[in-house]
């Protein structure tokens, strides 16, 4: 049988922890961040909140899992 090809895309996007839970990083993010061309929007606690990654929904995890080919 062939090898299966990892999604490139979802490789980017998705992280597998130790413990084998994927992670994905926080929506919201984009909009309202201290960019050159955008003022900055938004208050400190938003941007506090959106950092950092979480753990993906349960009902997605299948799929993402064999996008990564785990």
């Amino acid at each position: 049988m062939p090898k299966n090809k990892t999604h490139s895309g979802t490789s980017k996007r998705f992280k597998v922890t130790g413990s084998g839970k994927i992670m994905r990083l926080q929506a919201g993010r984009k909009s309202g961040a201290a960019f050159a061309s955008a003022p900055t929007t938004g208050s400190r606690k938003k941007h506090r909140r959106n950092a950092g990654m979480v753990e993906l929904e349960k009902a997605d995890v299948s799929r993402v899992k064999k996008m990564l080919g785990i």
